[in-house]
């Protein structure tokens, strides 16, 4: 095959991806780096004994074999589940009241739809697994040539080739690739959600293996790490033709990454199946549960505690009925036989026949609890989902994402939202950087005003309709500009400064420097540039924004960077003395990447004049040192300039150079290669150690700025959900100038807010220099302590609310604050605020700040973010919510629900988790109504009937109604209820107030609807009883027997149960009537088919409603009024609460059908929707809900 002619040996000098420090090379052997693998020759003895694991993967729950004792394990983990099999089990025996197929069919269809549903899902896993297992991969085979095989086929030490835009089946050792050098493109966006690709390439020795005649004699061992999750380091050595060379992650290429802009590659397969590193990190997420479905288990301990009361009492008296049957020798109710009667009703041993009976009673009552709530919540929670999933209005057109509902569980959480903590960059920001502004020989250029700046001029009201700025040129004379005069043509380009523009830059003073400065732009960086054939436009591939957008920059303003090749860059720029562009080629030497630690990255470059110059950019923090005493010319005015942008919410990077000698650099470069070379563990250390020694001694050539935008509609959403009562934190990384004016803009912070600032900046560094480290901690946290109490004091002196009030902290001072010392402090002084900026935190810090609030608060919180970094805060929060944005998708990853914009949120929340919230709380609050009235009405019976326990109800009655006859209506309710439109709840925000307070699903309004079912049990036995026992019911006279008595109190109920859903529902469509009237006509047309059954199977429902029931006025008459009855309580206690003590929902539906009938009576209906007032009573409620908000904010 043929081959590139590229060579990109010294491109770059660190590894690709140096983000985290490893044990190195010098613990390969020891405990951990154990691995040894045999290249080429995977039936080497060796390599047989190792047994390592094949490359079959399943990522399913269940096998055949385990499917059936696992999924059930899984099932009868629920309390409720396990009594109801005990009760289906204990139902053989004669303590049962019914036949043990009635309570055994319920609970087989309940567990077996629930078991169906898992099933399925893991089919579908079970599919994927079998499609990437089956996928073909070729493999070098002892023939010396290469065969076609499946993934799961693969062994450790198989030597295989991948081609261009295939996925790698295994964690390969890259060996070669069509390119000279051996380097190739990988699309890590399967391991870490990222889009840009990285760059691989394999050690220089083996770069050359690439024909079969070579590959046929390449045999080389690799001892390495053993199998973990860390996707961002890899330890070993090659040991090949007698040496060894060290490996790092640059020579691995992961499974399921794939193969771009590279025709294909050779390698050995190191890590297979589960022991991949990407498997490895295939771990569920933390297990949340939602605080509702945690209050839900509580109130079934409080059945079951009924359950077990009710059936006390009920064995008590019949143990005291049972033992009196028997006095003096006589017996009292001697038309029962209790002298010829079993063990259950013998009155000489009535405490053994009272224990037997409780044991009845457990059975009798279950009903009071739902048998079908679990799996209904289920069921209605993934149509929630869906509904979310499909909500156009949270589609983003640009990077065509829908929301995501990544977990079903936690849906009616988003309805109770206290607290939300969010990250800044790609989160409130868009992370798409723009090259705005630069300062160049101490003179500030770029005339574009970021939304900061506005947001800024607008605190304090210096800024007119038009903004002007400004600008001081070379020769100090001062020129007013309009800063609104530009437009944006390129992307990450927002530059406009007619000084510099279009060539301009030559008649400046400066235009050495200035020249300089872009030529560092242009050059300093590890950019590859992508010529399009047909339109000859350049794209430049970078591994950050930041990096396009310099290139960019550069570009634009006339230093074009073009091409890149083995040892060379290539730009084109104007010559100022010649007026003429010109085409400029430098020698490329060494790269000193970019890291977190070392925050800055260099280039050394040898121009076409010989000169060796060391070209730099970082931050300020670390750059700014690194001056020599005679690059220093400009550094107030620069360092100033810095300080401006950061104000203005712009990124900064400090821009230098140095010129290298000849005798310096080569110095320099052996102690640099053989830090390179180095196989002991402080290989990192020496590397930097070098890098230390050449970036020194730099001139300083000015700064650059680059705005990271807001994301649309930020500060529109921030309101709205402050307006809801939600506390908002922002958690970021930058400085606290940039976080406080994004906070000003995006409209967290507001005009008038006190800013209470904690910070350690203020401690004098000479005199912290010349302490201990002991000694440094004890006056931080001192000071911290100090700090934190003159906020409280503050904010208790003044007469203001804290809504008045913000919070504004550093890294350094919350690593004190987050103390168990300090952490109640904090945490007290930070919820009376109205807003809190942390600023410089860390990963770490950011999942610590969750989790107190979190647990210190009691309140559902909820984080947001977009990035890799945000991850163990997502994990932290109860929900965690992820941006499908421009930094990967780690962070929708690990996120319970995704979706691709901020503003998205404000919809996520007033709207599906104010519906979702309501539907659930609801349905469960039914779910108890429904089973507390049925089953009181059988301990009404027995009682009635002396405690016999005899039921009052045929056995299939009991076991379908949980079943058939009230829960298609529930589930409709929990799906499509709405008490108010989107548009309102968008419109009216306080109405999630309802779920942040919990009054839905707080123990009144529980213990409510339980009064009002143990209500309607009394009304339907005792009225129906009293209206048709004793009477004639049927035509011949004859009175209503015990079967009529029980189809007429179960008709009664259905009908009440069914008709109280009607009451309670807001919205209806046509699927709320076909539920719940169908569910009514579904009892009727199930007495009619069951009562044509044979008597050995109908029993006492037998012809009964044909026969004796629908022929009887009686019967309706009695339905109809116990219905009414059963239900007056309910519509009494609402049309009182609705007047008189109105919930939120229940102002927002008088205000808009008071709307709707002044429209109706107007002849514009828009014009009067305008100039309409309120009526006084909503307006007084909706000031009065207004005050309580800011009463339980302050």
């Amino acid at each position: 095959m043929s081959r590139p002619k590229i060579r990109w040996s010294k491109l770059y000098s660190f590894s690709c991806i140096p983000l985290r420090r490893a044990p190195r090379h010098a613990q390969v052997g020891q405990r951990g780096y154990s691995r040894v693998v045999h290249c080429n020759e995977p039936d080497n003895p060796e390599a047989l004994q190792s047994n390592y694991r094949g490359n079959y993967v399943s990522t399913t729950k269940y096998t055949a074999t385990n499917f059936i004792p696992k999924s059930l394990f899984e099932q009868f983990r629920r309390v409720a589940n396990i009594y109801f099999l005990v009760v289906a089990c204990v139902s053989f025996s004669p303590l049962a009241p019914y036949t043990a197929l009635s309570v055994l069919a319920p609970l087989v269809v309940v567990i077996g739809a629930t078991m169906a549903k898992e099933a399925v899902e893991d089919w579908r896993r079970r599919k994927q697994d079998i499609e990437a297992n089956n996928r073909k991969a070729e493999v070098y085979g002892k023939d010396h040539n290469f065969h076609e095989t499946r993934w799961k086929n693969l062994r450790v030490g198989d030597l295989i080739r991948v081609h261009k835009d295939e996925y790698f089946p295994a964690d390969i050792f890259l060996i070669s690739s069509s390119y000279e050098d051996g380097i190739c493109y990988v699309e890590t966006m399967n391991l870490d959600g990222e889009t840009n690709l990285k760059l691989k390439q394999s050690l220089e020795v083996t770069s050359s293996i690439c024909d079969e005649v070579s590959l046929e004699d390449f045999k080389a061992i690799i001892r390495c790490e053993d199998p973990n999750e860390n996707l961002y380091s890899f330890v070993g050595n090659l040991q090949y033709s007698g040496k060894e060379y060290p490996l790092s992650l640059k020579q691995i290429l992961l499974r399921d990454s794939k193969l771009k802009n590279t025709d294909y590659v050779h390698g050995v397969v190191v890590f297979t199946g589960h022991d991949t590193k990407v498997m490895k990190n295939a771990t569920d997420p933390p297990s949340k549960r939602s605080k509702i479905e945690r209050r839900m288990d509580r109130v079934i301990y409080v059945l079951f505690s009924t359950l077990i009361t009710i059936s006390f009492v009920g064995s008590f008296f019949f143990g005291t009925q049972t033992g009196r049957d028997l006095s003096d020798g006589k017996y009292r109710r001697w038309y029962i036989c209790p002298s010829d009667t079993t063990v259950f009703f013998d009155p000489r041993r009535a405490s053994l026949a009272a224990l037997f009976h409780f044991l009845t009673g457990l059975m009798l009552y279950g009903y009071l609890i739902p048998i079908s709530l679990y799996v209904s919540i289920e069921f209605v929670k993934v149509l929630q989902s869906i509904f979310i999933n499909q909500d156009l209005d949270m589609y983003h057109d640009e990077t065509d994402r829908p929301a995501r509902a990544r977990t079903s569980n936690l849906n009616e959480e988003l309805g109770q939202i206290d607290t939300i903590l969010s990250d800044k960059t790609g989160t409130l920001t868009c992370n798409s950087m723009e090259f705005i502004k630069c300062s160049i020989a101490g003179v500030a250029y770029g005339r574009g005003e970021t939304e900061v700046e506005r947001a800024v001029a607008g605190r304090h009201k210096d800024s007119d309709v038009e903004s002007f700025e400004i600008y001081t040129d070379a020769s100090g004379q001062g020129q007013v500009v309009d800063t609104h005069s530009y437009t944006r043509h390129v992307k990450g380009f927002n530059f406009e400064d007619e000084r510099i523009m279009h060539g301009q830059w030559v008649n400046e003073p400066n235009h050495g420097i200035i020249q300089k400065f872009f030529q560092v732009l242009a050059i300093c960086h590890t950019v590859i540039p992508e010529v399009n054939n047909q339109t000859g436009e350049i794209y430049y591939e970078a591994e950050s924004p930041d990096e396009a957008a310099f290139v960019v920059a550069a570009r634009e303003l006339g230093f074009e960077f073009f091409e890149r090749k083995q040892m060379s860059l290539s730009m084109r720029e104007i010559d100022f003395e010649k007026g003429t562009k010109v085409d400029r080629n430098y020698e490329l030497l060494h790269i000193l990447e970019f890291s977190s630690t070392r925050k800055r990255m260099s280039v050394i470059v040898k121009s076409e004049e010989g000169r060796l110059l060391l070209l730099s950019k970082g931050a300020d923090s670390v750059m700014l040192e690194r001056l020599s005493k005679d690059g220093r010319s400009f550094l107030s005015d620069t360092r100033s300039h810095i300080n401006k942008y950061s104000e203005a919410g712009l990124r900064t990077l400090v821009i230098a150079y140095r010129d290298l000698g000849e005798d310096e650099y080569r110095i320099w470069e052996d102690e640099f290669v053989n830090a390179k070379a180095s196989i002991s563990a402080e290989r990192d250390a020496l590397i930097d150690s070098a890098a230390e020694k050449i970036e020194k001694d730099l001139n300083l050539l000015g700064a650059t700025a680059v705005e990271d935008k807001l994301q649309k509609g930020v500060p529109e959403c921030i309101e709205k959900l402050e307006g809801a009562g939600i506390k908002i934190w922002v958690l970021t990384g930058d400085k606290m100038e940039t976080a406080v004016n994004i906070g000003y803009a995006c409209k967290l912070l507001r005009q008038g807010m006190k800013l209470i600032v904690i910070t350690l900046d203020a401690l004098d560094e000479n005199h912290e220099k010349d302490m201990d480290k002991e000694a440094v901690v004890k006056v931080s946290s001192e000071a911290v302590r100090n700090q934190i109490q003159n906020g409280i004091s503050q904010i208790l002196s003044s007469k203001e609310t804290a809504a008045s009030f913000g919070l504004i902290i550093d890294g350094k001072s919350l690593n004190f604050a987050l103390k168990k010392e300090l952490e109640d402090s904090f945490l007290d002084l930070a919820t009376r605020c109205a807003s809190v900026i942390c600023c410089r935190s860390s990963p770490k810090q950011k999942a610590l700040v969750t989790r107190l609030v979190k647990v210190k608060t009691g309140k559902t919180t909820l984080s947001i973010g977009d990035g890799a970094n945000d991850v163990s805060m997502l994990q932290e929060a109860d929900v965690g919510i992820g941006i499908s944005g421009v930094e990967g998708m780690q962070a929708v990853m690990a996120s319970d629900f995704a979706i691709a914009q901020f503003q998205f949120l404000q919809r996520l929340l007033l709207v599906h988790g104010h519906w979702c919230y309501r539907r659930i709380a609801m349905m469960i609050c039914y779910f108890f109504y429904k089973n507390i009235t049925f089953g009181f009405t059988l301990f009404w019976f027995e009682a009635y009937a002396s405690f016999s326990g005899q039921p009052a109800y045929n056995d299939w009655y009991m076991s379908f109604y949980n079943v058939f006859f009230t829960s298609l209506p529930v589930i409709a309710l929990g799906v499509f209820d709405q008490d108010v439109s989107a548009r309102l709840c968008l419109k009216n925000p306080l109405l999630y107030q309802e779920g942040m307070q919990n009054v839905l699903f707080n123990w009144p309004r529980i213990l409510g609807w339980m009064c009002n079912g143990v209500g309607s049990s009394v009304i339907i036995f005792f009225c129906t009883t009293n209206a048709i026992i004793g009477q004639a019911f049927r035509g011949d006279g004859q009175v209503a027997d015990y079967g009529i008595l029980g189809v007429t109190m179960y008709t009664c109920v259905v009908w009440t149960v069914n008709c109280q859903m009607a009451l309670s529902i807001n919205y209806f469509t046509w699927i709320q009537h076909v539920f719940i009237w169908g569910s009514i006509a579904f009892w009727y047309l199930f007495l009619v088919v069951y009562g044509f059954l044979t008597p050995t199977l109908s029993t006492t429902a037998y012809m009964v409603l044909v026969e004796a029931c629908a022929p009887s006025f009686l019967y309706w008459l009695s339905t109809l009024l116990v219905v009414v009855s059963s239900l007056l309580p309910y519509f009494s206690y609402r049309a009182f609460q609705t007047w008189f003590k109105p919930m939120p929902h229940d102002i927002i539906q008088r205000r808009r059908k008071w709307l709707e009938i002044s429209e109706n009576k107007s002849v514009n209906k828009n014009e009067k929707e305008d100039s309409g007032e309120l009526p006084a009573r909503v307006k007084n409620k909706l000031k009065h809900l207004e005050e309580n908000l800011r009463h339980t904010r302050s």
